[in-house]
């Protein structure tokens, strides 16, 4: 009976004092404070960027800056409505069925039909543009109407490196964190660009993506494997390869400027970029 007595009479005293230490763990868990990531050093915005010059004794492109791969500060953040994505001119684009290759980081926070990561092209026209989008989990590259879908899936709340090369005729190669899988179409591509056509990151007006994007980059050539496996181990903060072949690439740290050199900058609507970002992420 005393023990019992005694029992009460301590979760009386304490009972209080436990409960807000606890509360206050799970609130600076979700701060993510007991993330190993909060801590370690971040990339400003523009740190790392592509230079071109037109100089013929340094005619070739070169990274300036701080390329050192480190995590970035912040992360663009999508709710999936309307009106919430980032547009981009995609003029000098891959058009017809020439090679192209687009990469992202990408973790999704809700289940959606098809959210598109990147679109560019004639959007709605059979064959004529070009998406990298998840279609019920699975990771596609897509000309209009003519899915290339491969498993396994990608669940929501985990980052994730997505991305296809195509270098001609019915295939492409879809990539999951650095593994490659085949995805076979039935048609191929002809990619209308830069008449009146736009690049979308998260989506246009009935794919929109929601959750978190950084680190997108597309070429206009068919990246080996090797490169690939390259970028992926590089991480989420990783600089481009192939710089000579490099057509656009936004960290979306902070802002949605094009860091490639050729100044395809993307105009933001209603998009946040978070610091908040940690959780579901693991380095290569």
């Amino acid at each position: 009976m005393r023990r019992s007595q005694s029992a009460i009479e301590y979760l009386t005293t304490y009972g209080w004092a436990i409960l807000i230490i606890g509360i206050a763990a799970a609130v600076l868990y979700s701060l993510n404070l007991f993330n190993p990531y909060t801590y370690a050093p971040k990339a400003s915005a523009g740190s790392c960027f592509v230079v071109r010059t037109n100089l013929s004794e340094y005619n070739f492109p070169y990274l300036s800056g701080a390329c050192t791969n480190e995590l970035p500060q912040y992360v663009a953040q999508l709710n999936g409505y309307t009106d919430y994505d980032i547009s981009i001119s995609d003029s000098n684009f891959p058009s017809s069925d020439s090679p192209v290759s687009i990469f992202a980081w990408v973790k999704t926070t809700q289940n959606t039909v098809f959210p598109f990561v990147f679109n560019y092209g004639a959007y709605g026209e059979v064959e004529e543009d070009w998406i990298l989008g998840i279609y019920n989990g699975q990771v596609c590259s897509d000309s209009w109407g003519d899915h290339r879908c491969v498993s396994p899936f990608v669940a929501n709340g985990t980052w994730n490196f997505i991305g296809f090369t195509y270098s001609g005729g019915t295939n492409t190669i879809v990539y999951i964190n650095g593994i490659s899988y085949v995805g076979v179409g039935s048609g191929v591509p002809n990619v209308q660009v830069g008449s009146g056509t736009i690049a979308n990151i998260g989506g246009d007006q009935n794919n929109l993506f929601t959750g978190y994007i950084a680190d997108v980059q597309i070429y206009n050539t068919s990246l080996s494997s090797n490169d690939v496996q390259t970028l992926y181990q590089e991480g989420i903060g990783g600089a481009p390869i192939d710089l000579n072949n490099l057509v656009g690439w936004w960290p979306l740290n902070g802002n949605p400027k094009d860091y490639s050199g050729n100044g395809n900058n993307g105009a933001a609507t209603n998009v946040i970029y978070t610091s908040n970002w940690y959780n579901g992420y693991s380095a290569p």
